[in-house]
């Protein structure tokens, strides 16, 4: 129960007002699937703060300042009521009266987590699923019926001045009490009340004898009137305190009231109509008139002559934040067939009615989805606003990652074809391990014994690095609504990540790097290298080449027996390649007058001939425009391994932190990734020249 008591003060004294504003607690708010949770340690507190009413953003609507400050893990108020509104005379008349009101706080949201386990914010345990509001401004406080945190509370210390029976003064004659609306926290946060003068002593008048004060225990709250009551001459008291608590009832019920108009509301639009429930809250509308409102709404949706039509109602929360970030995608000419397999053919549908929105009301619709107010114009203050919110960074970030993905997976990948994929847990270089089996399979002997087999372990390296650039969305795209601007960044940074896995790969190959014995991994000690005049693609090197190849041998000596697959081939050597390897027959030329068959039996090989332009590029140590390879496929033997982060195999998109230097949404992209080769047995370098 609130507790209200009058301090007596000189004429023209402002109202001050001092709470609890956030008990630290979780506060269940529209537009946010979970409970959230502000944390006090990461809040950036303003030297003075408005005092709002109902988190309206209006002139009328300010009826003071306050000062905000965090104490025992809650945010409290201290400041006055300087305004003269209706509103402000409302509030100081119940609480006078002893109305129990309560605060609710305003920020702007920096950094949000969703949390589903367990953890400690503000001194408490706070149980998930809940938003986690790690960093946040506070912008106001609001004075309102029904706060979103129901520990809040407000103190208001209406000054006034009381008169006797004479019509004389009575400051510093009277015993001065200090009352809040409600009861404070702990004992620590109570008012405690001022010393009471001696009555000033007047003959012949028995009132004015001191007598003994009414013993009570510490802890006995007075009740609402009764400092007034005490500082009264006994021939008024009745009369002052029948008034003080019929205004008390009235106020109270009034509150009650309008509690149960509000939860009567709730009930009738029960989420499916939140515009109408907004509007009649603030309106003031009876349930009644809310029930015809409503009715209208549905009736005027109803189709009007087919009746095979469906009627859908908007979607809500998840589902209008899933459909409008369909219809963003869409918009940027991501398919429909790729969405649906995201978000289902219902919502792609419903996103394809909003694919004309333009970015000023996506702006609009993401701070109503996250409860933030807004006001009629777009101005700088939206628009940071907008950037605060959770949903804005959350779909332009899926936006963004599914036009990266889009455009990762058209770029063709030639490393993808020639190496295996594996995932590495950190950045550290790993050792890829791999066992290898050793000597023969052996005669059973007639005891039925089977002889010991052995397994040795080979190893080679991987070792990821991270790859990312970053980009903006800024209030210029924003007010040109110019999304195609914005999109051309992760389209592009798509079309980049499909050619880092290349650039790693070839850089590396044309290096021919040292191994773990200390060889080039083309090398003559490795038997899988040509080299000299004879060396240059043609019918006879290819033919060594594979030989070459088939002739490896694995750890105890024996043939790998794997056949190469591949032949890769700079630019320059495509068309040559492709006609040694596909055509039916071969013409040879020279003055040996040997007589040869016609029939190719290098197109019996089915080699795929792989060209790419990496290999005669001189930007790049070791090219050659005249060196060629054998591979073998990367699922039977070792090559290459291309390495992932714990099985992320695509970039990624997300929000960056907001620079202070720029009016405008940054986002990053970054790749986590290594490439190293595996096992020199897999593959054949001819160098192709002398």
């Amino acid at each position: 129960m609130s507790e209200f008591t009058l301090i007596e003060a000189s004429n023209g004294a402002k109202p001050k007002v001092a709470g609890v504003a956030y008990s630290g607690g979780k506060m269940n708010l529209p537009g946010w699937r979970h409970p959230v949770v502000v944390d006090l340690a990461g809040m950036e507190i303003p030297e003075s703060v408005p005092l709002l009413t109902n988190h309206e953003n209006k002139t009328d609507s300010r009826i003071g300042l306050i000062s905000a400050a965090v104490r025992n893990n809650a945010l409290e108020i201290t400041g006055e009521i300087v305004s003269d509104s209706r509103d402000a005379a409302d509030i100081i008349a119940q609480g006078k009266a002893g109305a129990d009101w309560q605060l609710s706080i305003g920020a702007d949201v920096k950094e949000c987590e969703l949390v589903k386990g367990s953890r400690e914010v503000n001194g408490q345990e706070v149980e998930g699923p809940f938003y986690h509001i790690k960093k946040s401004t506070l912008r106001e406080v609001s004075v309102v019926a029904v706060g979103a945190d129901a520990h809040t509370n407000m103190k208001v210390n209406a000054k006034f001045n009381l008169v006797n029976q004479e019509g004389e003064t009575m400051n510093n004659k009277s015993e001065t009490k200090s009352v809040s609306a409600v009861s404070a926290p702990n004992a620590n946060d109570a008012v405690p009340p001022e010393k009471k003068p001696e009555p000033e002593q007047k003959p012949g008048n028995p009132a004015n004898k001191p007598g003994e004060p009414e013993k009570k225990p510490d802890n006995a709250a007075k009740k609402p009137g009764q400092a007034a009551a005490e500082a009264t001459p006994p021939a008024i008291q009745a009369s002052a305190g029948d008034v003080a608590a019929t205004a008390r009832e009235a106020a109270q019920n009034a509150v009650k009231a309008e509690r149960e108009r509000i939860s009567a509301i709730q009930a009738i639009c029960d989420g499916e109509f939140p515009e109408i429930e907004r509007e009649a809250i603030a309106g003031g509308w009876t349930p009644e008139v809310v029930t015809k409102k409503v009715l209208e709404t549905i009736r005027a949706e109803r189709p009007a002559a087919n009746v095979n039509i469906s009627v859908k109602t908007a979607p809500e929360g998840g589902e209008l934040r899933k459909t409008i970030e369909a219809a963003m995608c869409l918009r940027v000419g991501v398919s429909a067939e790729q969405l649906e397999k995201s978000y289902g053919a219902k919502t792609v549908e419903a996103g394809m009615a909003e694919m004309d929105m333009p970015l000023k009301q996506l702006l609009i619709e993401c701070m109503k989805l996250d409860g933030i107010p807004y006001s009629r114009g777009f101005d700088n203050e939206t628009i940071r606003a907008a950037f605060s919110s959770v949903s804005l960074p959350g779909i332009l970030s899926n936006v963004a990652n599914k036009k990266l993905l889009q455009s990762y997976e058209a770029q063709p990948i030639i490393a993808m074809k020639l190496c295996s994929t594996g995932d590495l847990n950190d950045f550290k270089e790993n050792d890829r391990f791999r066992l290898t089996d050793v000597g023969d399979l052996l005669p059973i002997a007639a005891d039925g014994e089977i002889k010991d087999g052995g397994l040795i372990e080979e190893s080679a390296k991987n070792q990821l690095d991270t790859y990312g650039k970053k980009f903006c969305l800024t209030r210029k795209m924003i007010i040109n609504d110019d999304l195609s601007s914005f999109m051309k960044v992760p389209t592009a940074m798509g079309n980049r990540a499909a050619r880092l896995i290349d650039q790693l790969f070839f850089s590396r190959l044309l290096s021919n790097p040292a191994q773990a014995d200390g060889k080039a991994l083309f090398s003559t000690n490795h038997k899988n290298l040509l080299s000299g005049a004879s060396s240059a693609l043609s019918s006879d090197s290819l033919k060594k080449a594979i030989q070459l190849f088939l002739d490896q041998v694995d750890a105890d000596g024996q043939p790998i027996s794997v056949e190469p697959k591949y032949l890769l081939v700079p630019t320059a050597l495509k068309h040559l390649a492709i006609e040694l390897t596909q055509g039916a027959t071969l013409i040879m030329s020279g003055t040996d007058n040997a007589v040869r068959p016609a029939l190719n039996v290098l197109s019996d090989e089915n080699l795929q001939v792989i060209s790419s332009p990496y290999l005669g590029n001189s930007a790049y140590e070791g090219s050659s425009q005249t060196g060629w390879y054998l591979f073998g496929d990367p699922k039977t033997v070792d090559t290459w391994e291309i390495g992932f982060l714990k099985g992320k195999r695509t970039p990624t998109v997300e929000r960056g932190e907001t620079d202070f230097n720029t009016l405008g949404l940054w986002f990053r992209v970054y790749f986590d990734l290594g490439v190293r080769e595996q096992d020199h047995r897999g593959m054949v370098k001819a160098n192709g020249a002398a």
